[in-house]
């Protein structure tokens, strides 16, 4: 594991970003067959979705806010579970860009083929990340937007995923993902803060969408301090 450089006081500074407009309902877009998916799913293999409910939409979009608007763009997504994040991010690509999406579990990756063809689905676990995106062409990345549930992991765990999404990030390229409410406020997530401050210059903190189940927040990473790994 690579060592960290302590981060500065202003890297541990969390701003406010303006919140996303609401164009749309708060429950995400679902489309046939999502929910059934995601109850199988977490019915089964609870540990493997750590997840009450998908995403919501706004904090969806929220979370997609550093998918480049602007220009084409590589984009990786770690969690799709059943896709609503990836419509959100689908909704601010250009023409030209390229989405992968990391699901571990193999249902939910047929699912997403089956309902998302757009997606390149890559079925693989975002620990090995490098490899996973080496796999299908894919080097550098402008973005990376995630819905895995850090507080699930251990330490050794999270520092491994972190790592990975560290060596893959352009310079200028940006990691968003989701902290839960009240979630947020447990040692596990105070220990994965703390790791996000090792590995990036700034972490900017949205407001808390309350209406999403359960209530959350987007932090959002950039500049990756850590990008080599042994």
């Amino acid at each position: 594991m690579m060592s960290a450089r302590p981060s500065s006081p202003a890297a541990r500074h969390l701003t406010s970003v303006p919140p996303v407009p609401s164009t749309d309902e708060e429950s995400p877009g679902h489309r046939p067959g999502d929910v059934r998916a995601f109850v199988s799913a977490a019915v089964q293999r609870p540990s493997t979705i750590g997840a009450m409910a998908p995403t919501g939409a706004r904090l969806a979009r929220l979370l997609a806010t550093v998918v480049p608007g602007a220009r084409s763009a590589v984009v990786v997504e770690l969690g799709a579970g059943t896709g609503p994040v990836s419509d959100a991010v689908q909704a601010r690509l250009r023409p030209g860009s390229r989405h992968l999406a990391i699901e571990i579990d193999r249902d939910l990756a047929d699912h997403l083929r089956a309902t998302r063809p757009r997606l390149d689905v890559v079925h693989g676990d975002a620990a090995d990340l490098r490899r996973l995106l080496r796999s299908v062409g894919v080097g550098e990345v402008d973005a990376v937007v995630s819905a895995l549930p850090w507080t699930l992991f251990d330490g050794a765990r999270q520092e491994e995923i972190l790592d990975q999404i560290c060596a893959v990030l352009r310079p200028d390229a940006a990691f968003a993902t989701i902290s839960a409410h009240p979630s947020s406020f447990f040692p596990a997530a105070k220990e994965f803060r703390r790791r996000l401050h090792e590995r990036f210059d700034e972490i900017v903190a949205s407001r808390t969408v309350w209406r999403n189940v359960p209530p959350a927040r987007v932090l959002v990473c950039r500049r990756p301090k850590l990008r080599a790994l042994p």
